[in-house]
Parts: structure tokens; sequence; C-alpha cells
């Protein structure tokens, strides 16, 4: 009965009729596939080229972002050079000449004859307390210590001018000696550091301005340093450290109480030279009692503009 029922069911159709609708079929069905893999080979091809398009956009956006990052760097190497680069205006001179008058207290720690053996030492305590000072090199030592020179300067301290040769007849024999000294130990500083254009615009007088044999030349220099764009100071507070061969750590310390006092802007004298290991044993201090008078620090940076 279920075979009759079959053969029923195909009533009216032949061979042929059915083998040419199974045909189409498979035709229909080879098409849609051959529709779907050519639409996915499409979009493979598509999702490729996009894919190294958009990789090579980022390749140049990377290449973009380096490029711009090294001209940031760049760009905050030519400021802090140029920062580091001492311009004495006019507003610097007025600076200068008024170092000792100040609202506020601030304290500029000074050290002369240096670089030496002491200079690393005096830096790291610096550093230690986050504070800039002022050095005031000489030129013979500048030849002897060249990296010690360079690490003054890129550690963000002062380098200013204390003369070439500390030898007072020499220094001291004429006004343009005076001019002449200056000018040695600031080229062997630009040289020593690479900075052609270096030029710190401050001295101090080996001996100081005031009082002496050398007085009168003293004056005479001081003119013709201002005539060369070179201003000058001294100091209104000191440790004393070169006053003795072997000051005690007490004996500093009372000088600098007792010159500090009353005032609100002190230009502090100490040294560096090689004998004067006392100065790195009392910065410490130092700073700790310049710290509790409630004093701040800064160097010659913020006054030479």
């Amino acid at each position: 009965m279920g075979l009759f029922h079959n053969k029923e069911r195909y009533k009216g159709y032949n061979i042929y009729s059915m083998k040419k609708y199974i045909d189409k079929k498979r035709l229909l069905f080879g098409l849609v596939v051959g529709l779907m893999v050519l639409i996915t080979l499409i979009l493979i091809i598509y999702y490729t080229v996009d894919t190294s398009v958009r990789l090579k956009r980022i390749k140049q956006y990377e290449e973009q972002i380096i490029a711009h990052k090294q001209d940031i760097i760049e760009l905050e190497q030519k400021v802090e050079k140029e920062r580091k680069i001492p311009q004495l205006t006019d507003a610097g001179r007025e600076n200068v000449k008024n170092i000792y008058q100040s609202e506020t207290k601030r304290a500029f720690l000074t050290f002369d004859d240096g670089p030496s053996t002491n200079t690393d030492a005096i830096l790291d305590i610096l550093n230690q307390n986050n504070i800039k000072a002022t050095f005031f090199v000489l030129g013979t030592q500048v030849k002897v210590m060249p990296e010690t020179v360079q690490r003054i300067y890129n550690e963000g301290h002062y380098i200013a001018n204390h003369g070439y040769s500390h030898i007072y007849p020499s220094i001291y024999a004429s006004p343009e000696q005076v001019l002449n000294e200056f000018n040695l130990c600031n080229q062997l500083v630009a040289d020593t550091l690479g900075v052609a254009e270096y030029n710190s615009h401050l001295f101090r007088f080996p001996g100081g301005t005031i009082g002496g044999k050398y007085e009168k030349v003293k004056k005479q220099a001081i003119q013709l340093l201002e005539e060369n764009n070179i201003a000058y100071v001294d100091w209104n507070a000191l440790t004393g450290d070169s006053e003795k061969s072997n000051p005690t750590e007490e004996y500093l310390m009372n000088n600098l109480v007792k010159t500090t006092s009353n005032k609100n802007s002190v230009v502090v004298l100490m040294h560096d030279a090689q004998a004067k290991k006392v100065t790195v044993d009392v910065l410490q201090r130092v700073i700790d009692y310049l710290k509790q008078q409630g004093y701040s620090f800064d160097n010659f940076y913020s006054v030479i503009k």
C-alpha cells in the first residue's frame, strides 16, 4: 500500500522532468554558495585592505607622535639651555645692586675658589636639600676639574666668575688685568661646558671690593667691568671659613649667626677650596639654621635676567 501510495504521489512526473527539477535546485544552490563565497572573498579582501590601510595610518600616527615628542624634547632642551645662559638686562643690574634688600627672607649660598675635591660633597648636600647655590669659580681650578664644573652647571647651580689666578698682584696690576682675568675664566667655563655663548656676567673680586691696598684699582675696574656688561657682588654674611687655617664648626656657626642677624636678604660667603673640608662638615648645620630662621634659598639665576 505504501509503495502504491508513493507511485500515486509521483504520477505525471517522468524521470527527465525530475532530473531537470533537481538540476535547477542544484544550480540555484551552487549560485547561492558561489555568491556567498564571492561575498566572503570580497569582505576578506576589503577587511584585509582596510586593516592594511589602518595599520599604515597607525604607523604614520606613531611616527608623527614620536617626531612630535622629539620636537618637544628638543624644545625643552633649547629652553633649558637658554635658561642656563645668563642675560644681564637692566632689571638684572638693578637686582644685583639691590641684592641685600628684600621684603621676604632669602639666602644666597655662595662658594668661592673652587671647584675642588670638596665640591662634589657640597653638591650632594645641596641636592639633598633641594637648594641651588652660586659658585664663583677660579679659572685655574676649572682647568683642573672640568667634570665638576659640568656637574655644577647640569644640576642647576649658577657658575659665576672669581677670576683666573687669585694672585692679587697679578689680578690687580691694572683695571684691564681684572677684566682680562674675568675673560680668561669665562672662556674656560664656556669651553668646559661646551656652551660657546655662556657668560655669567657676574664677578666677585678676590678679597672683596672694599679696602686693601688695591682699592683704587678695584674702583677703576668696577667701571671697566660695567662697560663690558659685567656686574659684581660681594657678600653681607659669612661663616669665616677662610679666616683661620683650622676653624671649628662652632666658630663658623657663630659667625653665621652674627652676620645674618636682622637681615632679610643674605649673600653668604663660603669656600669650596681644597683646604676647606670644614665647609662641607658644617654645611648642613648652616642650611638647617637658615631654614629655622625662615629663609628660603635662591641663586643668581633669579637675579641676573
